[in-house]
């Protein structure tokens, strides 16, 4: 009993493991996606001189973000101001505990979840991570004792706490047709081409806009808007605590989209996919899945870039408005026309 239960803590820790190192890596080759692609809409080359195309101009950053000399400004709060970047990027990396990243797999003998833990409330410890992020950037904010710096942190919190009703409100819709919190559930129920973006296309849409204004990606960038604010809560921050925090946008913005592929893209589910299975094993078949999964969130990190070099941001009074004036609303029609609908066809008989 005991050398299964050390089995099991061991096998757990390897994964943790593996999904962090994966989201550090997608993390910092995130950033030479972003500057390529920036490159290519401006008709630029980006990146090109560290390693072949400029492959290894993330760990140059890198590197050179750790050699910075470590700046505290005289009169912020030291203590909080260490705190606040090491808050943002813990809640960016323990998000992805609930995720089912593919089916069981089997490997000499021995079944493994590729999911960390499978609780019933999955969806509702998302939002609760989701939710104490923005106490780093408040933190940071505050602590910096810098007024562009607070700023920003107060837009990050209004920015935050309107956007997160609205998401609430499209997953509550979403949650009336799967019956469950469990995101292992939710992707099981979507086998085939039952996909959740087929029956919650508005709740998707409110959603995935929600998730740019919760990431601070553009046009939601207020909180850090150089225009306005120099650099908001992240100015007077350098070396790897500045680090921290762009490291924990992009890891946040992995994880968004590994939300949203689960939520309504059908995770690691695809057409074909018992058949693949078959032919491939209980190893390498559902290992296909995790590529599938990892595609789809490939594809929502290209569209999180595509959008931010391609729309202007938004004024912080029509952030608000959108916020508050059309996606509540929004979202609120949508869970009463889901509940008309589902009653009438579970009256007819569908």
């Amino acid at each position: 009993m005991e050398l299964a239960f050390i089995g099991f803590v061991g096998q757990k820790f390897i994964l943790v493991g593996i999904i962090f190192a994966i989201s550090l890596v997608v993390a910092m080759y995130s950033t030479y996606a972003e500057r390529k692609i920036a490159a290519f809409f401006q008709d630029r080359i980006g990146p090109n001189r560290a390693g072949p195309f400029g492959m290894l101009q993330p760990l140059a950053d890198g590197m050179k973000m750790f050699m910075k000399e470590e700046i505290i400004p005289t009169h912020a709060n030291a203590f909080l101001f260490i705190v606040g970047p090491s808050l943002a990027i813990l809640t960016a990396c323990i998000g992805s505990a609930v995720i089912p990243w593919g089916q069981q797999i089997t490997i000499a003998g021995h079944v493994i979840d590729l999911q960390v833990t499978d609780i019933n409330v999955g969806v509702l410890y998302i939002f609760g991570v989701v939710s104490l992020g923005v106490y780093g950037v408040m933190i940071g904010g505050w602590a910096s004792n810098n007024k562009y710096s607070l700023l920003g942190a107060i837009r990050a919190a209004s920015q935050n706490i309107s956007y997160e009703i609205a998401m609430g409100l499209s997953i509550i819709a979403l949650l009336m047709l799967t019956g469950t919190l469990s995101l292992k559930e939710i992707a099981e129920q979507q086998h085939g081409w039952h996909w959740n973006i087929i029956k919650q296309p508005l709740g998707f849409l409110i959603f995935i806009i929600c998730a740019f204004a919760e990431t601070n990606r553009t046009p939601f960038d207020l909180p850090e808007c150089e225009t306005e604010l120099v650099g908001g809560y992240h100015t007077e921050y350098s070396s790897m605590k500045l680090g921290f925090y762009l490291f924990a946008e992009y890891i946040n913005m992995f994880i968004s989209s590994a939300v949203m592929a689960t939520l309504y893209w059908g995770g690691y589910n695809y057409p074909g996919m018992d058949f693949m299975n078959n032919l491939l094993g209980p190893t390498w078949g559902p290992l296909l899945g995790f590529v599938i999964l990892f595609g789809k969130i490939l594809c929502f990190i290209f569209f999180f870039m595509w959008v931010r070099w391609t729309i202007p941001r938004f004024r912080y009074d029509q952030l608000m408005d959108l916020g508050w004036k059309i996606l509540i609303p929004l979202a609120i029609a949508n869970i009463v026309l889901t509940g008309v609908v589902s009653t009438v066809l579970r009256h007819f008989g569908y």
